[in-house]
């Protein structure tokens, strides 16, 4: 089934990039030092690390019993982060504390190879009979990817020769053969991982298991009818009333929009571009587009979030973006990002490193406190106090105000956020053959290998305060090489200079591309223009018609109460007003910020009626300057209302 065409765009290894000045380096200082030790002390206080010693030590509530059956996943994503945290930042110490939990996992696999803290010890009979609700094939997936990773970065195969033992039971299980359940995962993730699993082992069984996953699912029967008779039960009793909820309302390849809950279709996803990519298979890549243009087009958040709605913590219909109560999971902005990367590699084009770009830098890492100890699980575009846009994960409520907390009841987002800080540079550059495209703008040198020739990239930047990004090549011998620079879709005008020499290039699907032979001491000088933008909405997002939102290069800004007082539905910017950034160097260590005059306007406080006649009310309106700063920095400071989008005058 594999496509052994190897000459196409792929990731450049995490490995060869090193990261360690700039943005990036600042924010996987503050993972390492903060976010991972956090994630961990958690993992103890809550019993997820206990849990590995499969001792039935008391009985789970049953209210939190479900919870209970995704545990194994946030081990999984943890031990993922820490692999890459010391795949570029050594740390005995850290390495030990993973590898005595890696110790436990290896402990707790059953003779046959399936591993699960849940379902041994509490509901032995349930394995494997619920493949819709709950989340074995998910934990699997999660394990799988940490195992690949700690594998990669440290050369040990312990937890990786565990992850194939159960990767065997579960082969050994579902497929179409005789005597196998023809079954898939109701939360898709492994799909993904066993592509990892194929890529790492070289073994094709990973790649043919992924894709059988993919083909079965929605096929009729539909097997999680076919399960829950088993459990006595009818397709009606499914709490969300549809399969779209899973993605498997009908076989992938006929599927035409995104549906149902936002995590699980971006890994679902990001899986299928995975096996098109594997096996060339032409009809999964327009598949592949077909749902990415959907999404991108009609779905998507300015901040590169997706999913509105709570209720099913995914997506309802075109164009419904509530800004208040918008769910927008950090998990699901991650798996965009995800997504992303994975369609570049398909369909090399920069429109998908555009979105990898918006989701990493605004919906993604909104997620995480600026001190690194507080998550986000939503991710709204307003906030005001007593809207609470999680729903059932409820309790971030600070004297009525939208706030980051330490923990969840479901805690998918904290190590997730963790895990693509930790692996950033493994988005910063791709190669295909003699190509190297950037992808990412940002301080770190990297290493490449073209026609066996060995050569380097420093890369020095302010990026994303400043839109100049200077590149050195470091080559002890020339060597020949196409260097493909992105041009995001948020600038409209650059300049490209190469030793000092203005050139001029035609873009190609996004990308200067810049071949020749270069030698050791070669400079490239990359200016984007990167001015303050006013955005406007799709006339068909009727929740923010007639508002503007300001960007300047990757980054979505809004307004806080701490800046800009109370009352931020009631501001209004002015089409004629001259917006300015400003870098603000006791801000959250050094930030720009856009500054403008805009007006408020409300009526007169001493007034108690509900409703007035406009006739008879005197309208006011006051000038003031206003300061918008970076949407993933917003609640870290005093509680208060925040607005991404604002009225336009």
């Amino acid at each position: 089934m594999a496509n052994n065409n190897r000459d196409r765009a792929a990731p450049v290894p995490l490995s060869q990039v090193v990261i360690d000045s700039g943005f990036w380096a600042e924010r996987q200082r503050v993972n390492r030092e903060r976010t991972i030790p956090a994630i961990y002390r958690q993992l103890e206080e809550t019993g997820r690390i206990k849990a590995w010693s499969m001792a039935r030590t008391h009985d789970i509530p049953k209210e939190r019993s479900t919870v209970h059956m995704f545990w194994d996943s946030d081990t999984g994503k943890w031990l993922e982060s820490v692999a890459y945290s010391l795949a570029t930042h050594p740390d005995p110490d850290l390495k030990a504390q993973a590898e005595a939990l890696i110790d436990a996992v290896a402990g707790a696999q059953q003779a046959d190879g399936y591993l699960n803290t849940y379902f041994p010890v509490l509901h032995p009979e349930g394995k494997w009979t619920n493949l819709r609700d709950w989340h074995e094939m998910y934990n699997a997936g999660h394990l799988i990817e940490a195992g690949v990773a700690y594998h990669q970065a440290t050369g040990d195969p312990k937890l990786l020769d565990v992850l194939l033992r159960f990767a065997t039971h579960i082969d050994a299980t579902f497929g179409v053969d005789d005597g196998k359940l023809r079954g898939y995962p109701g939360h898709p993730e492994l799909e993904l991982a066993l592509v990892k699993l194929y890529r790492e082992t070289g073994q094709e069984r990973w790649l043919n298991l992924a894709a059988y996953f993919i083909e079965e699912r929605g096929q009729e029967p539909r097997y999680f009818d076919i399960e829950a008779a088993r459990r006595g039960e009818k397709r009606e009793d499914f709490w969300a009333q549809t399969y779209r909820y899973c993605q498997a309302h009908a076989p992938l390849r006929e599927q035409t929009e995104a549906n149902g809950h936002a995590v699980r279709a971006c890994y679902l996803y990001a899986g299928i571009a995975d096996v098109a990519l594997e096996t060339g298979d032409e009809e999964l890549l327009t598949l592949s587009r077909r749902l990415w243009d959907d999404l991108t087009r009609r779905q998507m958040y300015l901040h590169g979030g997706v999913g509105p709605s709570h209720s099913n913590e995914g997506f309802t219909f075109a164009y419904d973006m509530p800004t208040e109560t918008a769910y927008a999971e950090t998990c699901a902005a991650i798996a965009l990002a995800f997504w992303a990367q994975r369609m570049f590699h398909l369909d090399p084009d920069s429109r998908y490193i555009n979105i990898m770009e918006r989701a990493i830098y605004n919906g993604s890492l909104s997620g995480l406190s600026f001190d690194g100890a507080g998550f986000f699980y939503a991710n709204p575009l307003a906030a005001y106090p007593g809207v609470n846009p999680m729903g059932r994960w409820s309790g971030i409520l600070d004297s009525g105000h939208f706030r980051r907390v330490d923990w969840f009841f479901c805690p998918c987002c904290p190590p997730n956020i963790s895990r693509l800080i930790a692996s950033i540079g493994e988005y910063s550059y791709s190669q295909q053959g003699n190509r190297v495209y950037v992808q990412l703008y940002h301080e770190n040198s990297a290493a490449f290998d073209v026609a066996r020739q060995g050569f380097s990239l420093e890369q020095v930047t302010e990026y994303p305060w400043d839109g100049t990004i200077v590149f050195e090549v470091n080559a002890e011998q020339p060597v020949s090489f196409e260097l493909a620079l992105r041009i995001p879709d948020w600038c409209h005008d650059y300049q490209l200079l190469v030793n000092g020499e203005r050139i001029e290039v035609e873009l190609e699907r996004g990308y200067a591309l810049l071949p020749r032979q270069w030698s050791g001491g070669d400079r490239v000088e990359l200016a984007l223009a990167m001015p303050v933008e006013r955005v406007l909405p799709h006339r068909e997002i009727r929740q923010v018609a007639g508002q503007v939102a300001l960007q300047r290069g990757p980054l979505i800004y809004c307004l806080e109460e701490a800046d800009n007082g109370p009352r931020l539905a009631n501001v209004c910017i002015p089409s004629t007003t001259e917006l300015e950034a400003i870098f603000d160097g006791e801000l959250f260590g050094g930030v720009a910020v856009i500054k403008g005059e805009a007006l408020r306007i409300e009526l007169s406080p001493d007034n108690s009626a509900l409703y007035r006649f406009h006739s008879r009310e005197q309208v006011a309106e006051s000038t003031f300057r206003f300061r918008a700063i970076p949407y993933y920095l917003w609640a870290n400071r005093e509680p208060g209302e925040m607005r991404v989008w604002l009225r336009s005058c």
